[in-house]
């Protein structure tokens, strides 16, 4: 899951054409926006929640991205703009509520990367031996170090990016093909211990890992000719992430068994039965490369998104300086760092814990997936084949909604904000 920068404003015309994106970088792309360091951990959580059921959770939110990401291509056919599911809703309902996108949006970065810069130090931890609290430093390491390198201009580039992105779906394929030979019938028997709530659970944190189609849609702007190229992309990013993540969830069950529940880095646990006890290094290392990358480019798009909240009057004035290109939002980067500190100390101190942070953080993409959805059905031609999609698509991103529980409050409390932050400044002017 990567934030990425978004204009709040709709575009007035969505006919310019220009050189940009084709199908084989823009599937990389969407692949990498798709993708990221969550799924290194989400098996195991998934299967601690409902155990070979969880097989179940990641089948029902595969089957939902594929309206999702058919009506979000269709959509930025129709409207290219970097804005993405901000723009759309723009489009469908209104400013007010595209702001509060926007917000949901900024709200969420602070818990993703402190969530993925848990993750790499997890995995570090685990093949050095240096227990939580090892685990802790080298998060802060990480995030420190992303913040540090926004500060002062330096972004990876594109290149590196897309590096980081086939390394990760090459360690997730090479594990998937080495561990297959050991999975155990066995491991999924009782498959259903927990019965359909436990599957819910599982679903809601999974969604961490499918949230990534808002992020695509800011590119359908970068597009040469969107009409053509969206739909493709769309396919070939569906056939990638369907193999990757039904492979790995099945895997996970089938040869850790009970045990894939007790583990923060289930691919490490995978690859040492496969490769022995040299794999554990390995996958530390490709993990830390991984969520470094993630956090760095998390924090970029996030701090251009707030720069851009402030620029468009949906946020703080002060929010929108550094916010041109070229120039380093460095107050918005500012607010983001002290934000992750909070919420990295709270679950610390709090016990919260990894499950709890992707929880939420989760929880605040599916209402923007939920929003997006929306949109698409004010925006789409009824009654057709893809608007039905749709509809069950957001029925079913309700139900995982619903499965979150009071962590609802958090998008509720982030929604209130922004409506109250309109409120006081129609009222003063």
């Amino acid at each position: 899951m990567t934030v990425q920068e978004t204009s709040l404003a709709a575009p007035e015309r969505a006919d310019v054409r220009r050189p940009g994106l084709g199908v084989g970088g823009g599937t990389a792309l969407y692949a990498g926006a798709v993708l990221g360091p969550g799924v290194l951990t989400l098996p195991s959580l998934a299967a601690a929640a409902a155990g070979p059921a969880s097989i179940l959770a990641w089948v029902a939110l595969l089957a939902m991205c594929v309206p999702v990401a058919a009506s979000f291509a269709a959509l930025g056919a129709r409207f290219p703009d970097g804005g993405g599911v901000a723009t759309y809703v723009h489009r469908a309902v209104g400013p007010r509520a595209a702001a509060v996108v926007g917000w949901w949006f900024y709200g969420a970065a602070p818990l993703a990367v402190v969530s993925a810069a848990w993750i790499g130090g997890k995995y570090v931890a685990e093949a050095t031996g240096w227990g939580d609290t090892g685990a802790a430093v080298v998060a802060g390491a990480v995030l420190a170090g992303s913040l540090a390198a926004n500060a002062v201009g330096l972004r990876m580039s594109g290149r590196v990016q897309l590096l980081l992105v086939g390394l990760l779906a090459a360690v997730l394929l090479c594990t998937v093909l080495a561990a297959a030979p050991q999975v155990t019938a066995d491991h999924f028997t009782p498959f259903m211990p927990g019965g359909w709530s436990a599957v819910g659970s599982a679903a809601s944190v999974l969604f961490f890992a499918f949230a990534g189609w808002e992020s695509a849609s800011h590119l359908s702007g970068e597009f040469t000719d969107p009409a053509r190229d969206l739909p493709r992309v769309t396919r070939r990013t569906l056939a990638v992430i369907t193999v990757l993540y039904l492979g790995l969830a099945v895997v996970t069950i089938g040869v850790l068994g009970p045990s894939a529940a007790d583990t923060d880095t289930p691919l490490t646990e995978l690859l040492a039965r496969s490769a022995g006890p040299a794999a554990r290094p390995v996958a530390a290392a490709a993990a830390l490369f991984l969520t470094f990358g993630a956090v760095n480019s998390c924090l970029a798009g996030a701090s251009r998104l707030g720069a851009a909240l402030g620029r468009d009057g949906a946020g703080p004035r002060w929010l929108a300086k550094g916010g041109t290109p070229g120039q380093v939002p460095r107050r918005s980067l500012a607010v983001l760092g002290g934000a992750a500190l909070l919420a990295g100390t709270a679950a610390g101190v709090g016990g919260a814990g990894l499950d709890m942070l992707m929880r939420v953080t989760a929880t605040c993409l599916a209402a923007v997936t939920l929003a997006g959805l929306a949109a698409a059905l004010v925006l789409l031609p009824r009654r057709t084949p893809l608007w039905c999609g749709v509809l069950a698509s957001s029925l079913l991103t309700a139900a995982v909604l619903a499965f979150s529980g009071w962590l609802l409050v958090v998008p509720l409390v982030l929604a209130c904000a922004a409506f109250g932050f309109l409120t006081l400044r129609r009222i003063r002017r």
